[in-house]
């Protein structure tokens, strides 16, 4: 029981401890020294590291810097845990007393040399009644690394190159993008016409970009660019030769190419080749774009690009020139007849597109109004024809409208020796009406005289069902 109690009272300590001193870490900045062997540049190396400590379970890590073409595997040298201390008090292991400015800390072989902190570590020190040292300044410097620093400097060039900054630009500049709509008129060419063209100019890097407005059936390929993202120059001119353009013109003052001679930058740049490139400030509307040999007018601008001008040149935005073409009159889509054949919604379907399709139904309605147990949603009718011939005057009709679909049929029951043959007059279909529209089941009552293809109808009563639903339903 005795050895269960002391057990709970450490893991209590444990985790009162990681709570109070959760990601709180002590930060030493410390080198140890490294021998090298058969190596006549150096004889050692000093290798800089920081030392971090967690108070929150006593664990320790140690990163190393680094350092350009050392040829050393750098970044973690220890990886996070718990160290042991040398021996002989290897069964013990190191707590926070053992690491303060100015102490040398032994861990697994290497001695390292504490030169200073960072302020919290101070602070955290002082509160535990810790005198803490000021930063050594005599830290040893690596000779082989001062060595490589000497011949580096030796490496530069006396006069240093030019300096072309736009990193300063680009910061300022980035996604930055002023947008102007242009006319390319080519309809001096054989086959040639007034085309349409965006211009987009970006402030980041002074370059144009040019993409062109391609309209629906306008019978050209999709391209994606007018013109690549590049620099525009003003004067065109012949093309250069390769290498006669540089950014930088250097002169041999002094003996042969490639033995021993010598070379400076030539600040006048004698001979270098000038051109000039468009810019935000030739940009306006009304001015002339040479690009490349087609002369591209700027008609427009959007807002964004008219407060650019504002605000950089103070130049409000010109009146905005005409360039959209007028399109024709569309002429309207005539459609042909029904001649019959099937519905006539679906014969209206392929007038309205090249590849048809089915004509879509209230589902919503469907749902609703078709058949629900004993209700079917059907309203029957009698019906006679309303004509003056002696043979059809007799006939009964049935009119059946199916309140699902608005759709309607009509069938002629069995009478003997009449001579007409019975069954199906009409198929379930929407019937027109002769004036547009469709007949529905709101057209549909007792006395209504209606018009089913070019056959007149007389509704003389209806069943139990039609009357009780109609009632029910009287003010729909």
């Amino acid at each position: 029981t005795s050895r269960i109690s002391i057990v709970s009272k450490q893991w209590y300590q444990r985790r009162v401890r990681g709570v109070a001193y959760d990601r709180q870490v002590l930060r030493f900045t410390a080198y140890f020294q490294e021998a090298v062997h058969e190596k006549r540049e150096e004889k050692y190396r000093i290798r800089k590291c920081t030392i971090l400590y967690y108070l929150e379970d006593d664990s320790i890590q140690v990163n190393e810097a680094r350092q350009e073409n050392s040829g050393i595997p750098q970044g973690t040298l220890i990886r996070r845990h718990r160290i042991p201390q040398p021996a002989p008090n290897d069964d013990s292991f190191y707590t926070v007393d053992a690491f303060n400015v100015g102490n040398n800390v032994t861990m697994y072989s290497r001695n390292f040399n504490i030169t200073d902190c960072d302020a919290f570590t101070r602070n955290y020190l002082t509160k535990t009644g810790a005198k803490v040292p000021d930063p050594q300044s005599m830290e040893p410097e690596d000779p082989y690394f001062v060595h490589r620093k000497k011949e580096a400097s030796t490496m530069q060039p006396h006069r240093p190159y030019e300096k072309c900054d736009t990193l300063k630009q680009f910061l300022e500049n980035d996604r930055n993008v002023l947008r102007f709509y242009c006319v390319w008129d080519n309809s001096g060419e054989m086959f040639g016409d007034v085309r349409e063209l965006v211009l987009h100019y970006f402030l980041a890097d002074d370059t144009i970009e040019i993409r062109e407005v391609i309209r629906a059936n306008s019978g050209r390929d999709a391209a994606p660019k007018f013109l690549h993202r590049s620099k525009v120059p003003k004067d065109v001119g012949a093309l250069h030769k390769p290498g006669e353009i540089t950014q930088r013109t250097v002169l041999n003052v002094f003996g042969p190419m490639g033995h021993g001679g010598r070379y400076i930058l030539d600040s006048l740049k004698t001979g270098a080749v000038q051109k000039e490139f468009y810019t935000d400030a030739d940009l306006t509307i009304g001015a002339k774009v040479n690009v490349w040999g087609r002369e591209v007018t700027i008609c427009d601008m959007d807002d964004f690009t008219a407060h650019h001008y504002v605000t950089r040149y103070g130049r409000e935005k010109s009146t905005p020139i005409h360039y959209k073409q007028t399109e024709a009159a569309k002429a309207e889509r005539e459609i042909p007849p029904y001649n019959g054949w099937g519905s006539e919604e679906d014969s209206r379907a392929n007038c309205l597109k090249l590849i048809a399709q089915a004509p879509k139904r209230d589902f919503i309605k469907f749902m609703k109004k078709d058949r629900q147990g004993l209700d079917s949603h059907v309203l029957r009718y009698f019906a006679r024809l309303d004509t003056n011939r002696p043979i059809d005057m007799d006939r009964c009709f049935i009119i059946s409208a199916f309140l699902s679909d608005d759709t309607i049929s009509v069938f002629e029951p069995e009478k003997r020796n009449s001579g007409i043959v019975h069954g199906k007059f009409i198929e379930r279909s929407k019937i027109a009406k002769e004036g547009g529209g469709y007949y529905s089941a709101e057209d549909l009552y007792v006395g209504a005289v209606v018009s089913f293809r070019s056959h007149k109808f007389v509704i003389t009563d209806a069943d139990e069902y039609a009357k009780t639903y109609a009632e029910k339903h009287k003010n729909e």
